[in-house]
Parts: structure tokens; C-alpha cells; sequence
């Protein structure tokens, strides 16, 4: 008979335990899917919006073309401070209403508010101000739904899910790119206005923008129910948690060391400005600042390290910077080159076709706003142009390989930047934006298809965040320095920041083929 006395190891029971099986994340219909990606049509609207009429609006109320980057310069800054933040909040957050969605709807509330007030600002500093809430708003509801897809949906389905989401940015950028076109030509609401006005069809073209984006948010919000934390950590999908740990077992030190060295390089940078600053453009004061931001946000973390704060929250997220995996790195570089001229596009065509195109650059003229009007429908063009793409891509991905197929989209989309410069029939100018629609629709989807099972759940609001950084850099860096290259270098002449962009989006589609797939 067996001792009753003999001493039990409990822990060495534990550990020989076997783990708990996996379950499969559940595949949703057609209509779920939908369901959970229709509030994208609603983000789209707000950003369609703010990209094909802000300018217009700068320049309305008395900006200088010349120094319109600095002012876009919200955008990007806004989007690097808060996606990241929100990724990680998303991520570590549980309420009655879920772990994304609360983000969904308090973003939306506001961005809704802000698209009111925004046509209706007095002056210049008023409407910069509002674009800076307006921004952040509109990422605060944006940056949740690229992780939802990666918690709701099986690998399988996730590239419909993008897909899907993709479709909905391109239906809703469509309508409310041309929505001021719409109501002048359709509805017989004016589109000039005197001077330091905004005219009626962009003011109602906001106002309904305001009310869509609300709506379609809350429609998301109320048809959809999100996987508790539980729930998602009991999936075969769940992977480990990675990056952020791995950084902080190889100490502070890095942090230190890189840290120092962007300090540096930001204040010689500065120096160097204010030593010729009658050469250089005071805009370049934003890139050095940025750069020694940088610098500061390392130590920081490193000091946050050092003294055993690794969990805090900001050193998890420089710490997964470092850690990218390396799909992601690669497609860092990528991402760079692809939205450096999507930002000088969305700063600078307006200003382009109504001096290159329609010869005018006074605001209160017929032609100025006859060209502004007809920016609006070449957004829409691309925007369109991306839902066929979107459903194309999958056939081409089905006949290449997504670096080919990026590499071909990013092809039409440098080609036709680059075309604005030689044709002159304002008319054609929907030819080049074709090219750009292809381009587009593969930047919203390819990435996020490679990027999305290389990504840890646990972290896949966090990572998504990081990722924008890739976005938003090059956004930085147009504001800093294209102001200062359309001056300096192109007498003043905007098409020119479009064809700079155009060469850069060449750049990226050759950039994509050093990035490595698993599944070839």
C-alpha cells in the first residue's frame, strides 16, 4: 500500500500540466463583417473632407500657399502623438460597451462636433486650431478599427476584413470629396463667396459630413459585440506577447545611446537653421524640433527602465518600436515613401490645379473656384477608383504576389503624380488620378495583410499604433521641408511638390521588394 505521507510537488504537477486547448475563433457572415467595418465609411467622410477642402479653406482665409505645409503640419503630429496612445489604452481597456468601441464613439462625437465648427472659422488661427482637434479626433475613432478586425476575425478572413474596410474609406471619400461639386451643381448652392468667406457648399458639404460620420460610427458601435480580453486569450490565434519584454531584458542603455545621439542631431540641426536663417526656411525649425523630441521621448524611456518601470506604458511602446518584427520594419520603409506624396497631394493639388491649371490664385475669382470645385471631383476620382481596385488586388495578388502587385500599384500611382506636370487640359487630370486610386487602395490594404499575422494579439492595437509612426514621419517631414523646396527650388510653383511625390511613390514600390513574405 502506498504511503499517504509521501510529500506531494504540487508545482512540478502544475508544470507538467498540459496547457489548455485552443479553441477556433469563430468565422462571422458577410453581413457581420459589414456590419463591424461600416463605421469606416463615416472616418473616411471626416478625413475625404478635411483632405480635398482644408486647404481651400487656409487659403480662403488669407494663407500663403508657400507656407500651407506648416499648417497641415496637425495632421501628422497628431496622428504620431495619439494612435499609439490609443492603440495601447484599446489594447489594456475593458468597459460594458467593449474594448474598442467606447474609442469608436467618443472619437466620433468629437471629430462630428469639430466638422460643424470648421467652415464656420472666423480666421486663420481659428480653422488651424479646429484641424488640430479635428485630426486627433478623427484618430482617436480611426485607429481602434484596424485592430478590430485582427480581434474579431480568423486569419482567414482578415484580409476580407481589410478588404471591406477599404471599400467602405473608398465609398465614403467618393461622395464627400465631391460633396461641395455636388452642391453647387446639383443643388444650386454657391461656391464663391467674398473675400475671407467660406462659401455655402463648403460649409453644408461639412455640416453633412459631420452628421454621416456620427451615424455610421454609431451604427458599428450598436450591431457589433467584441470578444472579451478571456475570450481573445483563449482563441488559437493568441500568440505570446512580444517586442516591448524582449527590449527591456537588453537594459536601458540602447535607449540611453540612441537617445542621445537624435538629441544631438535635432539641436545641430536647430544651430545650424538659426545660423542661416536667412537662406533656410523657418519651416525646417519643425524637423529639428521633431528630431530632438525624439531623442528626449528615448531617454525618457530609458530612465523609466532604469529604475525598473518596464511595464509602464510609454517604455512598452518604445521598447515595440525597437522590436518590430521584421516584416514590419522593412515595410516601415515602405510606408514612408508612400505617404511623403499622398501628404503632398493632399496639401498641395488644390493650389496646384487652380495656379497650374486654371491660372488663377485669387480665392474670391470664378476660376479659383471652378479649379478648387474640380479637386474635389479628382479626389473622388481616386477614391472611387480604389473600391475596383480593392476588389482587384486580390486577383492580382492571386496571379503574382503582394509585393508585386504593391510594387505595380505604387508604379501607376508615381507615374501619374509625376503626369500633372505635362497635361494641361484640367479635364485629363482624371487619367493620372486612376493611376493614384490603384495606389491607394493597395497602401490602405496590402501592408495590413502582410503585417496582420505577424502581429501578437495582445499587442495588435499597440503595434497598429507603432505602425502609423511610418505614416505620420513623412507627413512631418513634407511639412518641414516642402514649403521650403516649392520656394526655393520651384520659384513658388506647387505642381512641383507633386511630382517630387511622385518619384518618391517610385522609390517605395522598389522598396517593397525587399520585404519578405512567410508564405513565399
Amino acid at each position: 500500500m502506498q504511503s499517504t505521507d509521501t510529500p506531494v510537488d504540487v508545482q512540478s504537477n502544475l508544470d507538467a500540466a498540459p496547457a489548455p486547448l485552443k479553441r477556433r475563433k469563430p468565422e462571422l457572415n458577410f453581413w457581420q463583417i459589414w456590419n463591424m467595418c461600416f463605421g469606416f465609411m463615416g472616418i473616411q467622410f471626416g478625413f475625404a473632407l478635411q483632405n480635398a477642402n482644408v486647404s481651400r479653406v487656409f487659403q480662403t482665409l488669407g494663407a500663403d500657399y508657400n507656407n500651407m505645409a506648416l499648417l497641415w503640419v496637425a495632421a501628422p503630429i497628431t496622428g504620431l502623438i495619439v494612435q499609439p496612445i490609443i492603440g495601447y489604452l484599446s489594447d489594456n481597456t475593458w468597459s460594458r460597451m467593449g474594448r474598442r468601441r467606447p474609442f469608436f464613439l467618443y472619437g466620433a462625437i468629437a471629430a462630428s462636433l469639430a466638422l460643424f465648427v470648421m467652415p464656420n472659422s472666423p480666421t486663420l488661427w481659428v480653422a488651424a486650431g479646429m484641424l488640430w482637434i479635428m485630426d486627433a479626433s478623427i484618430n482617436v475613432s480611426m485607429e481602434p478599427f484596424r485592430a478590430f478586425v485582427g480581434d474579431m476575425l480568423p486569419r482567414k478572413q482578415r484580409a476580407l476584413g481589410y478588404a471591406m474596410q477599404s471599400f467602405f474609406i473608398g465609398v465614403g471619400a467618393v461622395v464627400a470629396s465631391a460633396l461641395p461639386w455636388m452642391m453647387t451643381n446639383w443643388m444650386g448652392v454657391s461656391n464663391v463667396a467674398e473675400s475671407g468667406k467660406i462659401p455655402d457648399s463648403v460649409k453644408f458639404a461639412f455640416y453633412a459630413g459631420g452628421a454621416v460620420f456620427f451615424l455610421a460610427v454609431l451604427w458599428t458601435v450598436l450591431r457589433t459585440k467584441e470578444y472579451s480580453p478571456d475570450e481573445l486569450a483563449s482563441f488559437d490565434d493568441a500568440e505570446p506577447e512580444q517586442g516591448g519584454q524582449q527590449y527591456v531584458e537588453r537594459g536601458a542603455q540602447q535607449y540611453f545611446r540612441s537617445g542621445s545621439i537624435w538629441l544631438i542631431v535635432g539641436l545641430v540641426l536647430a544651430w545650424l537653421i538659426d545660423a542661416n536663417i536667412e537662406k533656410l526656411d523657418k519651416n525646417l525649425y519643425l524637423l529639428a524640433g521633431g528630431l530632438a523630441c525624439f531623442g528626449i521621448a528615448q531617454l525618457i524611456a530609458g530612465a523609466l527602465a532604469s529604475k525598473g518601470k518596464q511595464q509602464n506604458g510609454f517604455s512598452q511602446v518604445m521598447g515595440d518600436l525597437f522590436n518590430m518584427p521584421e516584416a514590419m520594419k522593412k515595410l516601415a520603409v515602405v510606408q514612408f515613401f508612400s505617404w511623403f506624396p499622398l501628404f503632398a497631394m493632399w496639401i498641395y493639388t488644390t493650389a496646384a490645379v487652380t495656379s497650374h491649371h486654371y491660372g488663377s490664385t485669387d480665392t474670391t475669382s470664378v476660376l479659383y473656384n471652378q479649379g478648387a470645385d474640380w479637386v474635389g471631383v479628382l479626389f473622388a476620382v481616386y477614391n472611387g477608383v480604389s473600391i475596383i481596385a480593392a476588389i482587384l488586388i486580390p486577383v492580382m495578388v492571386k496571379f503574382t504576389n503582394l509585393r508585386l502587385t504593391h510594387l505595380f500599384n505604387l508604379a501607376l500611382g508615381g507615374v501619374g503624380f509625376i503626369s500633372f506636370l505635362f497635361i494641361q487640359d484640367p479635364v485629363w487630370l482624371i487619367l493620372p488620378m486612376v493611376g493614384v486610386g490603384f495606389a491607394w487602395a493597395s497602401i490602405l490594404s496590402v501592408p495590413y495583410a502582410i503585417l496582420s499575422n505577424a502581429l501578437p494579439v495582445a499587442k495588435m492595437g499597440l503595434f497598429m499604433g507603432i505602425f502609423n509612426f511610418f505614416i505620420v514621419i513623412p507627413q512631418i517631414l513634407a511639412a518641414s521641408i516642402l514649403g521650403f523646396v516649392v520656394t526655393k527650388i520651384f520659384d513658388g510653383a506647387p505642381v512641383f511638390a507633386l511630382v517630387v511625390g511622385g518619384v518618391s511613390m517610385l522609390i517605395a514600390g522598389l522598396m517593397t521588394l525587399r520585404v519578405k513574405i512567410q508564405e513565399e
